[in-house]
């Protein structure tokens, strides 16, 4: 199966099929050619400056040596040199080019300034300065050629790499404790290659040319070695004369370069997973084994004071935000933030765009990005100091994230069970059979159809939808303590928004996971979360509570204004306010106390739970169920077909109470006789004509003004 579709891929990419053949056979010229040519090639005789001929194809030079044989000869010199130098630059400039990013920023910045110099310099011309430097020679002309084609390769590599470098899965490989070359290797490069391969055919293209032009000029092969640009510079004095002489290595050298880019575009197509065929379909004993078993865990106590202890025994919460500064270069991004978030608590984070709210949430996991720095009076979860230098293995196991894109969240190079079950295998020490099957578990259990082959999928044959509840299910691998949600509803669609924030809860009631939810959607959080910040300019403006919200009893103007630019929390047929707050006003809580007592882990001071409506009972567009909010019926109470769940029918039937020719369930007619009751010419079967046309004039209304 395997080999049928490499075959179908073949076939299917026709510069690819090109450049092979045409490559494939310069390869067998340049191993068949020496042996077999190489007497006519080399003899000398009396037969000096023929013309084409049956003996000769392209004549003879001034030596009596056939012209189309030492061409031919002369190929396989000519390839290995330019594959030679073409390999020595493509290993060093992507080296130097992905190393660069794992230096310090004022080594990177030089590196990378040293390079944009050298590329502003011609490669041939700074081929002829090496070689005449190092001297005339075969030696010599590759190293020329092989540093010239550097800084092609170094920039290209450090320009793809900074973009990749900043994807939520190289983020998330940071925060799992991956070392800096692994990333480099298995989550930069190979989603660099397809360009990278491109340049790799271009640079060996330009290296034949730039090789032959050295030895045209006398400063690489020398006699009695020949490549095609030697035996160009041979043919150059008779070439007025005998034309044909120059023939034979021009065509190789057009040939070779044709057949180099065409076989570099093809392999950048072949070898990009998002041009490959889908996994294919699970085999009938998986089909016939059913769907897997949903596993349900549940957290296990642990002893207080451990690595694992619950918030249950920390007076100060799960995660302890203290004083929270975050700042890049001269400019503030958030100013002193302090919150708490006990276990099964959900604190959400709200605001506009820009007002701190990813900035929060990556500070508190250990992934600002360079140029930022975070300081704090405090930044714990537990007896994790994030402050210092956290050990890799508990960043990675107590804290999941989920990101905004879900198609950004994973490496589109790697397929979905490598990456899923990646955190299990490096840092739990599960094995790969065991950590797929727990996968496969945890995407069933979050309804994730066919999860053994969604495993073998990659990133891009799914949906977003998919994608985003197995990165929930990524996350929840290692049980963690606290699950950071930044935006993660944003990209998708209502239907799917609902059925992810319903994992969430669902992940929040029965593991008792600690949340960090951010979003633009103050209806969601409201529902959603037990605490709410409201950011502005990166401060926290207002402390309030979900209940308030869903409520509209808040009181500080920014958040009131926040509400009223919110679709849901508006009457139908009112009009949006626009935001305009400044926030010259001083928040509504300096001090750090929300409202009426209200601790910062979202508990009020009697010790009852929150006023949480349950997920089941509140629609997500946070609206109450009591019904003060405008008329908008709850999302888990209106079916698809539109019916109420107390059985009173809506002003319309729903789509499969009503036939398709018009005619009620009860046999009353409609007042619109159905299509097949009714000829095409108006006149009812039993010959009286309809009531529209038995009308006289008089009885017609007046036809309106201007009307035909």
């Amino acid at each position: 199966m395997a080999t049928d579709t490499t075959v179908r891929r073949w076939r299917r990419n026709p510069s690819l099929l090109a450049g092979a053949v045409i490559l494939g056979l310069l390869v067998v010229v340049a191993l068949v050619a020496p042996p077999l040519l190489s007497g006519s090639a080399e003899t000398l005789t009396d037969d000096a400056r023929l013309g084409p001929g049956a003996e000769h194809l392209l004549g003879t030079d001034a030596f009596g040596r056939d012209v189309l044989a030492r061409a031919l000869v002369a190929t396989r010199l000519t390839l290995l040199m330019a594959a030679a130098a073409t390999a020595a630059s493509f290993v060093v400039g992507v080296a130097i080019g992905a190393l660069v990013h794992l230096a310090p920023r004022w080594l990177r910045e030089t590196c990378l300034r040293l390079i944009d110099s050298a590329v502003a310099f011609p490669s041939l011309v700074l081929a002829l300065v090496i070689a005449a430097v190092l001297g005339p020679g075969t030696g010599s002309a590759i190293v020329a050629i092989a540093v010239a084609g550097v800084p092609g390769f170094a920039r290209l590599t450090a320009n793809l790499a900074a973009t990749v470098a900043d994807k939520d899965y190289v983020l998330t490989a940071r925060l799992l404790g991956v070392p800096g070359p692994r990333i480099l290797t298995r989550h930069v490069l190979p989603n660099i290659s397809g360009p990278l391969l491109v340049l790799l055919s271009s640079s060996f293209t330009l290296s034949l040319l730039d090789i032959s032009s050295l030895s045209f000029v006398g400063l690489g092969v020398q006699s009695p070695q020949y490549d095609w640009g030697r035996l160009l510079n041979e043919a150059l004095p008779s070439i007025f004369a005998q034309p044909s002489v120059v023939l034979a290595p021009s065509i190789m050298l057009i040939v070779t370069g044709v057949g180099a880019m065409l076989l570099g575009d093809g392999v950048a197509s072949l070898v990009d997973p998002r041009t490959r065929g889908t996994a294919p379909a699970a085999t009938g004993a998986a089909d016939a084994a059913g769907p897997a078993t949903p596993a349900k865990e549940s957290r296990a106590p642990q002893a207080p004071g451990g690595a694992g202890a619950t918030a249950g025994t920390e007076p100060d919460g799960l995660l302890t935000v203290d004083g929270l500064t975050v700042r890049a270069g001269d400019r503030t991004l958030v100013d002193d933030v302090s919150f708490t978030i006990g276990a099964g608590r959900i604190v959400g984070l709200v605001g506009e765009s820009g007002s701190g709210k990813s900035t929060i949430a990556m500070a508190v996991a250990g992934l600002l990005p360079e140029g930022a720095r975070a300081n704090a009076s405090r930044l714990a979860l537990g007896d994790l100091d994030l402050l210092g230098t956290p050990p890799g293995r508990r960043l990675a196991t107590e804290i999941g994230i989920v990101y905004q894109d879900p198609i950004g969240t994973f490496n589109p190079a790697l397929r979905l069970g490598a990456q899923l079950t990646e955190v299990a295998r490096t840092h739990l020490g599960t094995s790969r059979r065991q950590a797929r099957r727990d996968m496969a578990r945890a995407l069933a259990d979050i309804h994730v159809t066919e999860p053994e082959r969604r495993l073998r999928q990659h990133p891009h044959e799914l949906s977003g939808g998919m994608l985003q509840r197995a990165s929930i299910a990524s996350a929840m691998t290692t049980n963690p303590r606290l699950l950071i949600a930044d935006e993660p509803t944003t990209a998708l669609d209502v239907t799917v928004q609902a059925e992810v924030l319903r994992q969430f809860r669902r992940i929040n009631r029965e593991h008792g996971t600690a949340m960090l939810f951010i979003s633009h959607d103050i209806g969601v959080v409201g529902v959603l979360c037990d605490t709410v910040l409201v950011l502005h300019g990166g401060r926290v403006v207002d402390r309030t509570t979900g209940r308030d919200l869903r409520r509209g009893t808040v009181t500080h103007p920014y958040t009131r204004a926040l509400l009223a630019a919110t679709p849901a929390a508006v009457e139908a047929g009112a009009t949006l306010s626009a935001v305009r707050w400044t926030g010259d006003t001083t928040p509504a809580q300096p001090d750090g106390t929300p409202p009426d007592g209200m601790p910062l882990d979202g508990t009020p001071p009697d010790g009852t739970q929150p006023d949480r409506a349950p997920l089941d009972a509140m629609p997500l567009d946070g609206m109450p169920p009591d019904g003060t909010q405008p008329d908008r019926a709850p999302l888990d109470a209106m079916p698809l077909d539109g019916m109420p769940p107390d059985g009173t029918p809506p002003d319309r039937a729903p789509l499969d109470a009503m036939p398709l020719d018009g005619m009620p369930p009860d046999g009353t007619p409609p007042d619109k006789a159905p299509l097949d009751g009714m000829p095409l010419d108006g006149i009812p079967p039993h010959g009286t004509p309809p009531d529209d046309l038995s009308d006289t004039a008089a009885d017609r209304p007046p036809a309106a003004e201007g009307s035909r």
